[in-house]
């Protein structure tokens, strides 16, 4: 930390725009998965070093790129920045996912009166939660 800021001093944040990635060891898997849970788009983009598809979400804007790296052993920590995803329905994405091949990670629970989350992996071992917004949720 530069020590021209003091402990507590408001920071600059940035305005809430991310760039996710998600790393696969089978790209076409992955695009297959994501593709059927969530409806987002891919677009390969030629000409870099490794493969590489943009994602069109309808909102936030990622990447999925072939990994290169060895994939985590499985029960093992999540070794990275885990994003949620809001959705309409738990439920029915829940069931959507484990249809496709994804595991459930952390079963369905109540944020208090804020929403019900859970997380899963897909089928490239990638982390990642979903929550649906319920006030009500372990109300």
């Amino acid at each position: 930390m530069p020590s021209d800021l003091s402990v507590g001093e408001n920071l600059l944040m940035n305005k809430g725009h991310i760039y996710f990635e998600i790393q696969a060891d089978d790209t076409n898997r992955a695009i297959s998965f994501y593709s059927q849970v969530f409806g987002w788009k891919f677009s390969e983009i030629k000409g870099l070093p490794v493969a590489y598809w943009s994602i069109e979400t309808g909102g936030s804007r990622g990447g999925l790129l072939q990994r290169p790296a060895k994939t985590p052993p499985p029960q093992s920590g999540t070794n990275a920045f885990v994003c949620s995803l809001e959705v309409e329905n738990f439920d029915a994405t829940a069931m959507t996912i484990l249809s496709l091949g994804g595991i459930v990670a952390l079963p369905k629970f109540a944020v208090p009166k804020t929403c019900w989350q859970g997380y899963f992996v897909d089928t490239e071992g990638n982390t990642f939660g979903i929550f649906e917004v319920d006030a009500k949720a372990g109300a």
